[in-house]
């Protein structure tokens, strides 16, 4: 069996970058806290939990706290975030991927000009969540098709679309044009970031030779959850795994060429690991 690793698996820059910042802060001695899970991979989170990090779910936990430092992870938080940690006086660590902290600059200028933001992406998604925070007016958040064709704006609306930064590629373009036709005045910002585009192009490319494709990832990682689609519009026997034991079973054997990928939330070791297995056993 042959195997056709994908170049842009595994960490992105953002994920790596804020990942960093949290084991750099445990060598401090400090009570170290991350705003949600510094990112969508378990084994990483509960090895953060070991070494004395913990994890804040919400606002109101965050007000409970009375010292420490509280690091914002790359999927950012909301205007309201940071207004609670200068009213408890907590250090901030924020490690927001510099592609959100874009975003977060559009929504609140654009709004502020009296524009009707538009987020293209998953509502329930923190990254998302954060972006609405930054809006003087309420955001409107399209996912699907059938929600842009019933998008409803008054005539002399004017309209800004962002995107969320794992978004896909092809059905932003889509859903934007779903909305173009409606006639409103609208900005388009295409804010999914370079590196997403490439690793969905990528593994797009793999899938329509392979035999087999592994998709690795958290089962709550929204740029992996993409790749698996993508992937399997491509190739029947893709695979979503999150670490090697959900694979165990589940390769066929007589495949001529596999192909792997990984979410941006996905260590090296892990993706090794797959790696090997197949290579070793196949």
């Amino acid at each position: 069996m042959k195997i056709k690793m994908a170049k842009t698996a595994g960490f992105c820059f953002g994920v790596k970058r804020a990942v960093e910042r949290v084991y750099e802060q445990i060598e401090s001695g400090k009570k170290i806290y991350t705003f949600g899970p510094i990112i969508h991979n378990e084994g990483v989170v509960a090895d953060l939990e070991k070494k004395g990090v913990k994890v804040i779910e919400d606002a109101e936990s965050l007000k409970a706290i009375k010292e420490g430092s509280v690091v914002i992870r790359s999927h950012g938080v909301s205007k309201g975030i940071y207004d609670i940690l200068t009213k408890q006086e907590l250090e901030c660590i924020d490690a927001t991927c510099p592609f959100v902290k874009k975003i977060h600059r559009i929504v609140e200028e654009e709004s502020e000009a009296g524009k009707q933001i538009i987020i293209i992406g998953n509502d329930a998604h923190p990254e998302v969540e954060g972006i609405k925070g930054w809006c003087k007016n309420t955001a409107i958040v399209i996912e699907s098709v059938s929600q842009a064709q019933n998008l409803r704006l008054p005539d002399n609306q004017k309209v800004c679309t962002v995107s969320q930064t794992t978004f896909n590629y092809n059905k932003f373009q889509e859903l934007v044009e779903i909305i173009f036709k409606k006639g409103y005045d609208i900005n388009v910002v295409n804010t999914i970031c370079n590196a997403t585009e490439e690793r969905q192009t990528e593994a797009a490319a793999i899938a329509e030779e392979v035999d087999a494709m592994i998709v690795i990832g958290g089962t709550h990682s929204s740029n992996t959850r993409k790749l698996f689609e993508i992937c399997r519009e491509k190739c029947e026997n893709t695979f979503y795994i999150q670490t090697l034991d959900d694979l165990l079973g589940k390769l066929p054997r007589g495949v001529g060429l596999v192909g792997i990928t990984a979410g941006a939330s996905t260590p090296n070791n892990i993706i090794e690991e797959v790696q090997n297995y197949v290579r070793i056993n196949f």
